[in-house]
């Protein structure tokens, strides 16, 4: 499957799909609970022991994104928790049966309808991951309007994957709300989403509604998507170090970037890295990624490979295809 990810800059001597025409971004219903354990009740002497003053809609709101283990862990913290809490935990349990219809788990055969419906009965039970799950089925069946109403909901719960689905909506809406968009998409990257970070570079990059790019602060986040295992992330922040923009050059560092992304499966970045080991006279390795880069789609790859296999001995050529045949990429967000 072919990468197209640097968005398209007169100035730039790199090319690919304008973001506004490119396909739709894949959204993400990944729990996006925070992963801080809550801890048992403190002695009765300890500031703050009375967790039933806590009021209830800031416990449901702090509540709303927890997975399964956390949300066991609160209501476990003293009674008041345990039942304000309930409708959660049957919104957990509504919530895995959605996913089961969703995609077929656990002897269940798929079923959109069902999976819909268990999802939005969590939802009304305060689960923003129900949320966010309700939404991406909305989204998928053209129902943008209901998709964006739960999205909306889930982010105002603070959950990072709503946040960044709903900036992405605001991107892609007629005509788009660039400023409800970088609102959203900095709340989530802020939160360390790493779609997120990398959606919100790519409008910096393409100027976040005005004229000029913002280079320096695109790269920041495309730096910080790649540090968090975004492969397009790591195509791209290997580009700014080789050209310069938005951070000095450095072809180690570039080189380091796009060896990542290619060994994580990022097509444009395995015809690259191929071209540069080719460069540098490294045949065998180079035919390797040029024949990943031909598997995957990219047309100028398969010239250079051939050009390189006629100056490989009968030996290294298999050798190499058996080295592509027995590739698998390394695992990526």
């Amino acid at each position: 499957m072919k990468h197209r990810t640097w968005p398209r800059i007169s100035s730039s001597p790199f090319s690919s799909l304008n973001f506004s025409n490119a396909t739709a971004p894949r959204f993400s219903a990944e729990h996006s609970a925070r992963s801080t354990r809550l801890c048992a009740r403190p002695p009765p002497s300890s500031p703050g022991a009375d967790f039933t003053a806590l009021p209830y809609d800031v416990l449901v709101k702090i509540s709303a994104s927890f997975d399964h283990p956390n949300l066991r862990a609160a209501s476990l913290v003293c009674r008041a928790w345990c039942e304000a809490l309930r409708p959660l935990r049957e919104a957990m349990v509504l919530l895995r049966w959605g996913k089961r219809f969703k995609h077929g788990r656990r002897g269940v055969r798929p079923n959109a309808d069902k999976a819909l419906e268990s999802f939005l009965k969590a939802a009304a039970r305060g689960s923003a991951l129900a949320m966010v799950d309700a939404g991406l089925i909305y989204w998928e069946r053209g129902e943008k309007p209901k998709a964006m109403e739960l999205y909306l909901r889930a982010a105002e719960l603070g959950n990072p994957s709503a946040q960044c689905n709903l900036g992405i909506s605001y991107l892609q809406a007629e005509p788009p709300n660039n400023e409800q968009a970088f609102k959203w998409l900095y709340k989530a990257s802020l939160c360390g989403n790493v779609r997120a970070q990398y959606q919100l570079a790519l409008w910096l990059h393409r100027g976040g509604g005005r004229v000029c790019s913002n280079m320096k602060e695109a790269a920041k986040w495309y730096m910080k998507a790649a540090e968090g295992g975004y492969v397009r992330a790591m195509y791209n922040i290997s580009l700014c170090f080789s050209i310069g923009e938005g951070l000095s050059r450095n072809h180690q560092l570039a080189r380091k970037w796009m060896k990542r992304a290619a060994d994580r499966g990022h097509s444009k970045a395995q015809f690259e890295h191929g071209l540069a080991l080719f460069s540098e006279g490294d045949m065998m390795k180079a035919v390797v990624y040029l024949e990943l880069a031909t598997r995957a789609g990219e047309k100028g790859a398969a010239h250079v490979k051939n050009a390189v296999l006629h100056r490989l001995s009968s030996a290294s050529r298999d050798h190499a295809m058996h080295l592509a045949d027995s590739w698998r990429a390394l695992p990526s967000v």
